[in-house]
Parts: C-alpha cells; structure tokens; sequence
C-alpha cells in the first residue's frame, strides 16, 4: 500500500486573493471650501524635531507654495486641477494614507496606490513618513510629453510598527494638470472582497433641522448606498425630526432604508441601546453605527470604517474624529483615553488638542504621524460590530455620559479593541462650547463615572476617584455652585443604592434633577442683562488691582485651606442686593469666585448668565453632608464594585433594554393592530 501524498508548505498553492479597495482620494464641494485644507495641500514645510510639542505646534515652520486655491480647481468628488507650474500635496488628513493603523490592527500587508492624472510634464511623487515625523521620498512617475498617466506604486506596511503614513503629491508642468483619482488597494482574501454593512443608529432630541439634514447629506452621497442597510432615527423629542423641512428630501433620498422610531427621552444611551437592539434583532446588518444627530458628516469616512473594520484582525470598534462645527479646519477629539488612576477620560498621551490644520498641516506637524492607541470613542461616530453586541451586550442605561467610554472599557476587557481611525470624521460643537460640568448634566458625569469605576477600575477604591470627587465637590461649594452641588450629591447617594434601579429611573430621573437645582439662583439662567441688578461692592481689591490668576505653587495648598473657611463668615450686606462683581465663563474659577459674596457669572456658550450667591449655612450643610459620603463611598467600595459587576451582563442585555422599551413597543404594536 502506498503512503499517502503530503503537500509541504512551500509546494502549496497561495490562497485566492482578491482586490479590495481601502481609501479612494476624495475632495468638498467647492460650497464647502472652509475645509479645504483637510484634504489638499499646497503649503511647503519643515519639520523641527527637536520643537514643536507646545499645544498650538509653534515649531512647524509654514510657507505657502503657489497661489491661493480657488474652489475651481475642485473639479468632481475625485477631480482635482493643480495650475501649471505648481505643486499640490494630498498628504492631508482625509487623502493620506494611515499606513500605521492598518499595519497594527488589520490582515492587510502591503497596498498599492493607483494615480491617474491628465497633461503633459504631470509628476506624480509618493512620499512616506515614520513614527518621529521625518519623511523620504518613495517613489516617483511622469507623463512626460504624454497626456495621460496611470501610475500604480507597490507600497509596504512594514516599516510602520509605531507609526507613519504615506502620500502623494503631483506637480505641473507647463500646462495645467488633472488629477482624476487615486486608489489605496490591496489583496485580500477572496471571502474578504466583499464589503459589509451597516445599520446607522442617530439618536435625536429636539434638533429636527439639523438630523433631516445630516439625513439628507446621507441620502445625496451615492457611494455610500451600498453600504447602509438601515437608518434608525431614535425619535425622543417634541419637535420631531418628520415636521423638519429638510425631511421629505431626505425620506425620499433615503427610501426604505431610513426608520423613525418614537419613543420616551431615555438620553443618548437609551436611543442607542434602541438602536442596538434593533440592529441585533434584525441581524442583517455586519455593524451598527452610532451617530449623534447634530453632527455633519463625510459620507467616505463611514465607509473607511466599514473597510477597516472588515479587515480586521479580530472584530474592532472603530471611531471616527471630531472636527469642529463651527472653526471647521481645527481637529477637536483625536483620541483618548480613560487614565486609570483618576479614572477620568482625557486625550491619549502625545495628543494635542484643537489642532488647526489650516495653520498646522498633516505633514509638518511631528505628533500626528505617531499611532494614537485609545480607549474608547465617543458615540458622535462610533461603528461597533454585531458579533460584539451579541457577546458583551448593549449600552449601559445611564442616560448619558460614560455610555461609550464604559463600552469602549468593557469591549477591550473581552478582548475586542476600539481604533480611532484617520480618515473618518465628523464635525460636532466641541465639548468646550458647552457648559455640562455645572448644569443638569453634572448628575450623570459623577454618577456614570463612579459607575464606571467601580466596573472596570483596576486600583483599590478606584484610585484617586473619591478623593478628587470630595475635592471637585468643595471647590463648587467655595465658587457658590450650590446647584451642582447638589446634583452631585444626588449623583453619589444614587450610585450608594446599587445598579438595581439603573432602567427603572431612566426616563425619570432628569425631571427630578431639573426641579431640584432651579431652587438655587446659579441655575437660574438670564438671557438679558439688566435681569441682574447692578454691580456695587463695599469691599475694594487692594490697591485698585483684582488678582484673576490662580495661585502660585507655593501658596495653593493655603489658598485652598482657607477658602472654605471664608464660606462660613457673615456674608457683606450689600451682596444680598447687589453683586459685587461679574465674571466671564472662563474666569469663574474657584479661587477667584471664592473672594466674593455673590457674581453675576456667565455662561460657557455665550447665551446667558446667573447670579451666584454665597450662603453660609447652605456651604455648611453641603459641606457635612460632602464629607460623609465621601466616607461612605470609601467604606463601601468592594461591596459596591461586586453589586455592579455582578449585575453589568443583566442591565446590559437585550432582554432588560427590551423591557425598558415595552411601553413604547407596546403603544407601537398597538397602533399596527
């Protein structure tokens, strides 16, 4: 009998693979030139790579090549018209190629850039750029006395462990050029070729112009089609998102993949968990993709998500960017993190803040070419596989805040990682237009965050967590905050009382808060100037001179010792009828509203402003009751932790979310009948 025929590695014949398109060169609208720089580039630069970590990137040395771009030149969605004699890098945030990140996270080994431009003397060069910043020239063509070219350079993934992306830029000649496209591909395997879907979930509240719109901006973009299979739009508002303008448009664009479902305010995590489940309910689609509704989106970003995600070594949840709504060139979010110690989220490490990509582009700025590992991603764009909901559940019903950091957390403890991908972006109001550490708000941030840490932090009673909540909690009693201070009491005392009521108090819980905090007069907010009377002090700064800077390093520790003590002392007679002072949003800092007996205090957006009156026996009760919660926290940490851990597969099942939504499926099933 003959021994049976062995194939060795080497002999075997390579796996079918398939070509798979990965990035394709985009371009705005010439009505959307404000973001012009985030997609083409003419400017020269260098790198200085000893400077150049300071926040607004003062060691980028910037000068403009070539004249000013014109809205012209964008000919198409792909077309661009670089003049003669110029030169026009697309080694910008949306048209370069983040090499690193599908090197870390994805099967993809090598890709290949196809260029196709038209005129004579048209160069095409292909740079790339490593962890550190530098860059080096890879490869270059030309059309020579040609009209046209079609240019394809084979490119590697491995020199990019650490980070690095690459690019390409076209110079004209004597005549003007066209580059038509440029196509990122690469081989794949052949169960590999085809694209998955997606259900988009867009929880709305009281914003119907601007979710018919981005409705809309969805529904025009033809590329994107294919890739959706449905659109929930979680209905939680009075004005609602069918009686908008925009809407009819945006109905008819989007056909019958688009679903509005009506249900009761559950916040940001009860719109997304309806979202959720009825993704996984229908199981059609290979992803679901959380989107806020006041957002404006690049349509290719979901579908860069969608590719990535498809290639994947394992399932990931990929992010988008945030970009500024209304400075529409300056990044926002670039990554973050939740720092374990504090158990606070932040930027990830090396992370610079509101970068200005006008000002500072991709290719010059040293931080952006590093890999930016993070946590989680805020649910402004956020596309997380189905197999991952199947395995660790839904949101947490927490209303909103830390709903998609505590996923994020709760994913990468299964083993399933979250990627902030370049390339995929939207525009939002940035966090620091807003005023949600001080207003009804402030609840859910303390309340969520203990929550959150007593799931997932790794530290004994959560780090430094409860000694810098008491901490943040008697600087709001010094500045006044008697509102938020309140609230946040509320907050912690919720938390005492386990995860059992978690879904029950959801669609109840902010009426309650709402009413508690408008007995104090900080959370009494005017529009109109004279609705305050005018300032009068007894009391004159020494000298003529107000000291609005923080304390030195030397005096803080005393300055922060002393100011609560200062709250107990009789209040002046003048303040109860006039405020001493008035103070911008971004001076109401503790140690300066702590010198008063009652401000006038505007808001973070501008819009209004609320009279802040310091009150002696309020500061110590609040005070007391600080303190003793504080304590109990720290007494009942590991019982806590184990009731919450103990109970997270439970609340964040389908099956508890399906209850929690029954009077609102109930009234719908109703109404069918």
């Amino acid at each position: 009998m003959s021994a049976p025929t062995t194939t060795s590695p080497e002999t075997q014949a390579p796996a079918p693979t398939a070509t798979r398109l990965l990035q394709r060169q985009v371009l705005p609208s010439a009505d959307d030139f404000d973001v012009i720089a985030l997609y083409v580039d003419n400017a020269q630069h260098t790198v200085d790579l000893d400077r150049g970590d300071d926040e607004k990137g003062s060691g980028v040395s910037l000068a403009f090549g070539g004249r000013e771009l014109h809205p012209d030149q964008l000919l198409s969605r792909t077309g661009f018209r670089v003049r003669s004699g110029e030169r026009m890098s697309f080694g910008t945030y949306f048209n370069a190629f983040p090499a690193s990140y599908w090197r870390r996270w994805t099967i993809v080994k090598a890709v290949e850039l196809t260029v196709r431009v038209t005129g004579q003397g048209a160069s095409v060069v292909v740079y790339k750029s490593m962890a550190r910043g530098s860059h080096q020239r890879v490869d270059s063509a030309s059309t020579g006395t040609e009209e046209q070219g079609t240019f394809t350079f084979e490119l590697t993934l491995k020199p990019f462990a650490d980070g690095g992306w690459y690019w390409y830029d076209v110079i004209a000649g004597e005549a003007d050029v066209v580059v038509e496209s440029a196509e990122w591909t690469a081989q794949v395997p052949e169960d590999k070729a085809q694209h998955g879907t997606l259900d988009l979930a867009i929880t709305t509240m009281n914003r119907p112009e601007f979710c018919s719109e981005l409705l809309a901006q969805l529904g025009d973009d033809e590329a994107l089609e294919p890739y959706l299979d449905t659109v929930f739009v979680m209905e939680q508002g009075k004005q609602k998102v069918v009686d908008a303008e925009a809407f009819p448009a945006a109905q008819e664009a989007l056909g019958d993949t688009l679903k509005v479902i009506e249900q009761g305010n559950l916040g940001g995590s009860g719109g997304y968990a309806r979202g959720q489940l009825e993704s996984l309910r229908k199981g059609t689609a290979d992803y679901a993709m959380m989107m806020d509704d006041d957002v404006v989106c690049e349509p290719e970003g979901i579908i860069r998500a969608v590719t990535f995600a498809d290639l994947a070594r394992r399932p990931t949840i990929v992010g988008g960017h945030m970009f500024n709504l209304y400075a529409r060139a300056r990044m926002h979010s670039f990554g973050e993190v939740v720092q374990p110690w504090r158990f606070w989220w932040q930027s990830a490490p090396g992370v610079k803040s509101d970068w200005d990509f006008a000002t500072n582009n991709l290719r010059a700025s040293k931080w952006l070419h590093q890999r930016v590992d993070v946590d989680f991603n805020g649910w402004f764009m956020c596309l997380i596989p189905r197999v991952v909901m199947e395995d660790v559940g839904l949101s947490l019903p927490v209303f909103i805040k830390w709903d998609d950091s505590e996923y994020g957390l709760r994913a990468k403890e299964a083993g399933y990682p979250t990627v902030t991908f370049p390339g995929a972006a939207v525009w939002h109001v940035p966090w620091t237009d807003k005023n949600d550490a001080l207003d009804w708000q402030a609840y859910f941030h303390v309340r969520n965050r203990f929550i959150a840490a007593l799931l997932h932090s790794k530290y004994d009673k959560g780090g430094r967590l409860i000694t810098e909540s008491r901490n943040h909690q008697i600087a709001h009693l010094v500045s006044m905050q008697y509102s938020t201070a309140e609230l946040r009491h509320r907050a912690l005392l919720d938390v005492l009382e386990g995860p059992g009521a978690l879904h029950e108090t959801l669609a109840t819980t902010l009426p309650e808060i709402n009413a508690m905090r408008k007995k104090h007069t900080d959370a009494q907010l005017e529009s109109d100037p004279d609705a305050f009377p005018p300032v009068k002090r007894t009391k004159m700064p020494r000298k003529g001179r107000e000291d609005f800077g923080p304390p030195s390093p030397r005096t803080a520790f005393v300055v922060a010792a002393t100011q609560p003590l200062r709250q107990l002392r009789p209040v002046r007679e003048l303040s109860r009828t006039n405020p001493e002072t008035e103070i911008r949003a971004r001076d109401a800092k503790w140690w300066r509203l702590g010198k008063f007996d009652s401000a006038v205090v505007s808001m973070n957006d501008g819009s209004s402003a609320a009279l802040y009156r310091r009150d002696p026996e309020t500061f110590r009760d609040m005070m007391s009751k600080t303190v003793a919660i504080h304590a109990r926290l720290r007494r009942e940490w590991p019982r806590l932790a184990q009731q919450y851990q103990d109970a997270l597969g439970e609340i964040t099942s389908p099956e508890a979310w399906e209850q929690t939504f029954r009077p609102w499926t109930d009234a719908t099933d109703g109404a069918d009948d």
